[in-house]
């Protein structure tokens, strides 16, 4: 399956357009994860912690998205964007994909 950000794959014509799909991931932050990353905000440095479960709910994402356009008959997904949010009260990390199935 062939992915990217861009609304076209160079030497790739689009054949047919088979629509617009989105995939949502939430992922929770346990307290030792939070605790861990409030002693990274007072020495500083980055979170490995956070990367990875934020890196997991991406690829999660991600993956949901393929299968959809897999089981729509697509071989490709063009225009993806991924937003990342938190939801409640901070504690919970949401990736949304959407992008355009597509045959190439």
């Amino acid at each position: 399956m062939i992915t990217t950000t861009t609304n076209n794959i160079e030497g790739r014509p689009v054949q047919k357009y088979l629509g617009v799909l989105s995939a949502e991931t939430i992922i929770g932050a346990n307290i030792f994860k939070d605790l861990f990353a409030g002693i990274r905000d007072i020495v500083g440095g980055r979170s490995g912690t956070y990367e990875r479960v934020l890196q997991e709910a991406k690829q999660t994402a991600m993956s949901e998205l393929e299968e959809k356009a897999r089981n729509l008959g697509a071989n490709a997904i063009v225009g993806i964007d991924l937003d990342f949010e938190t939801v409640g009260t901070g504690n919970m990390l949401m990736v949304i994909a959407t992008g355009t199935a597509v045959v190439v």
